[in-house]
């Protein structure tokens, strides 16, 4: 989608570009690409993202090398969101799965008691309260663990951003 416009016999060619952020990334997001050169027109907000409507000039110096930096910064948000979501999903699958096997022994230990085999109903039923207790305290663990593991690759990518958008404000500069 283009639009022309003529400014002092000057025939101008623009570009546009609708971008989706999520709502902690709006800020840096539009830094960026307004370093990049864009120029945000309008924005629109979703239920946990915001749209930036952007547009430049087609013409712009160094066009080919901005596009290249954009695509890294476009990756590296890609990359630092996928990262973000990471860091709690293993630690949500492991409390899970034990969940699941403590309300497993649970059901076992209630067919036991249902059976009048009161023993094996206890037996059953420490493994089980522990399987609905011990989640809490797993999800915590493992996800502090993946938090540290995690971050300085979250980091390294926020280093890149910043790193194309120097390289693109000395070229526009």
């Amino acid at each position: 989608m283009s639009d022309t416009k003529v400014n002092e016999n000057k025939f101008v060619m623009n570009e546009y570009l609708d971008v989706n952020v999520k709502q902690k990334f709006v800020q840096l997001c539009s830094d960026c690409y307004q370093t990049l050169g864009w120029t945000i027109i309008n924005t629109s907000s979703g239920i946990d993202s915001v749209t930036l409507k952007l547009q430049r000039n087609r013409k712009i110096k160094n066009r080919v090398a901005l596009c290249d930096l954009q695509r890294k910064c476009e990756e590296a948000f890609i990359a630092i969101e996928r990262l973000e979501r990471t860091k709690t999903t293993k630690a949500f699958a492991l409390s899970l799965g034990v969940g699941i096997v403590g309300t497993g022994f649970m059901a076992g230990s209630v067919f036991a008691y249902l059976a009048s085999m009161l023993p094996v109903c206890i037996i059953l039923a420490i493994p089980g309260f522990t399987g609905w207790i011990l989640p809490y305290f797993l999800y915590k663990k493992a996800e502090r663990m993946s938090i540290a593991k995690l971050n300085p690759m979250i980091d390294t990518n926020y280093d890149v951003i910043y790193e194309a958008c120097e390289k693109a404000n000395q070229l526009l500069s």
